[in-house]
């Protein structure tokens, strides 16, 4: 019983305990709900209050913002005005210089008519004068204008029938002068295989000596050296009172050079008796004989041109050593060959062939003075027993006419060997007579009024002349050409053909400020 009541009791104090505690907390809610409330009123009031504030200070920026801006604004409106009124006061001053440059304009133009105006009016009074001078010259001569001009055509009507009759005899006298154009050949080439007498140059060689001493040794015991050298070289040693020098003389370029690098080493060497001559002399010949099949295959190399006899190309290459007119015969052949070859090129013939037969053209003048009979002969026989083709043979035959050419190769062979040894510089020409033919048409035309400068050109072939533009036109250039050419015509032996050309240059300059 007493534990029931004890169980009662402590759940009513239980329930009184909560009960108590719940009042308890409420009242604590309650208390802390109205500080809460108070706190907020308090944070909203002093929200409101900041908020006024800033309110307050934006507007003070806003304005003063404004004011700056205001401010600004009418500082660019019053830079903007001044520029304005800057560039109105330029406009304003071209504007005046505008004007003045049309009034300057207008009076040029008012001057430039009066001067039209003027001009008109001499040319009125000249064209007058001239109808008056016409009519007193043709009083004068007797002679109406169109007479003048009929006389003036019958005298050029003469003067060209005059040229056309110098072309006719020019022609007629080549043809006379064929057959002593012949001859002279022959007798040059004769002159230049067998006279006594021939330009030095081909002829001789000079042997430096280190002392006079030397020639002593050279001549040997009562001449015995040089009598040994002379009967073994086949050339002469003259040994004369040139000082410090012995001269060696011979048509055979070939021997001459065999001699004159034999005695070099002799010299050098100090041993001069017949024996030791007989063993430089070997050594020279040989060495001087590979360097004749060096030169010859070199030839070949430079022409492209193969399949040659090895003989064919020694004989070639002794062709360094020969001279026509001066002319060196190998680069002379060399030079054949490429023309020749060019020209087959342009005309589509055999060009291998072309150059071949160029080259070998001239083979005969490296043993002309051993062998009686043209070159061309010569070299077209040596060719032919060397067993070259028929087209090069009759090449060989036929470049200087002696035979009559039946292919094309031949002929551009007969072509390329006549520009080669006819073109300027290529054979000697006396320069004392060259240089004085140069001056002699220079002063022939610097002697015409009007000319202002003149060049003789392309070794006197052609002439220049600059003329003065405003003293003679083109009509007067006209004369002056035909004029200047019969004067060289008259005055002159020259030569082939001299070209006169007459040139009038008129410049307008002007300079941009």
């Amino acid at each position: 019983m007493s534990a029931i009541v004890f169980v009662i009791v402590a759940v009513a104090a239980v329930a009184v305990g909560l009960a108590a505690g719940y009042v308890a907390r409420k009242m604590t809610a309650e208390a802390k709900f109205a500080s809460a409330e108070e706190a907020a009123k308090r944070i909203i009031s002093e929200a409101e209050r900041e908020a006024e504030s800033k309110k307050k200070e934006a507007l003070i920026n806003a304005k003063d913002e404004i004011h700056a801006l205001r401010l600004e604004a009418e500082r660019d409106l019053r830079d903007r005005r001044n520029e304005i009124q800057r560039v109105e006061r330029r406009l304003s001053q071209k504007e005046e210089s505008l004007d003045a440059r049309a009034n300057n304009l207008d009076k040029k133009e008012r001057a430039f008519t009066d001067r039209e105006r003027e001009i008109t009016k001499i040319e009125n009074e000249l064209s007058e004068i001239y109808e008056k001078e016409l009519k007193l010259l043709e009083q004068i001569a007797g002679l109406s204008a169109g007479e003048a001009r009929q006389l003036l055509m019958k005298r050029i009507e003469d003067e060209t029938k005059h040229e056309v009759a110098m072309m006719i005899r020019d022609i007629e006298a080549k043809a006379k002068d064929e057959a002593d154009k012949r001859a002279r050949n022959v007798v040059a080439l004769a002159i230049q295989r067998c006279a006594a007498d021939h330009v030095a140059e081909t002829t001789v060689s000079v042997v430096p000596l280190p002392s006079d001493e030397m020639k002593g040794r050279i001549i040997g015991r009562e001449g015995r050296n040089i009598r040994a050298f002379e009967n073994l070289s086949g050339i002469n040693l003259i040994i004369d009172d040139t000082p410090e020098a012995v001269i060696l003389s011979s048509f055979d370029p070939v021997r001459r050079e065999i001699a004159r690098l034999a005695l070099e080493r002799l010299i050098a060497d100090g041993r001069i008796h017949p024996a030791r001559i007989e063993q430089m002399y070997e050594k020279a010949r040989d060495e001087v004989e590979a360097h004749i099949r060096e030169v010859g295959e070199q030839a070949t190399f430079d022409t492209d041109i193969h399949g040659l006899h090895p003989e064919l190309v020694r004989v070639l290459g002794r062709l360094k050593y020969r001279t026509s007119y001066g002319q060196n015969v190998l680069q002379h052949s060399i030079e054949v060959a490429h023309l020749a070859g060019m020209m087959a090129a342009e005309l589509g013939a055999d060009i291998r062939l072309a150059r071949r037969a160029g080259l070998l053209h001239d083979i005969g003048k490296a043993i002309d003075h051993e062998v009686e009979g043209p070159h061309a002969v010569i070299g077209a026989e040596l060719a032919k027993r060397l067993h070259e083709q028929a087209s090069v043979v009759h090449a060989i035959e036929a470049h200087h006419g002696d035979t009559e050419p039946n292919s094309v190769e031949a002929v551009l062979v007969q072509a390329a060997d006549a520009v080669s040894g006819a073109r300027p510089g290529a054979r000697r020409e006396t320069l004392e007579s060259y240089v004085k033919r140069l001056e002699k048409l220079e002063t022939i035309a610097e002697s015409y009024q009007g000319v202002e400068k003149c060049y003789a050109m392309q070794a006197g072939r052609e002439l220049r002349i600059m003329v003065k533009p405003d003293d003679i036109d083109d009509a007067r250039a006209a004369m002056l050409a035909r004029d200047v050419a019969k004067q060289i015509e008259a005055e002159l032996e020259y030569p082939g053909q001299i070209k006169v050309i007459v040139i009038r240059e008129h410049r307008a300059v002007e300079y941009a400020k």
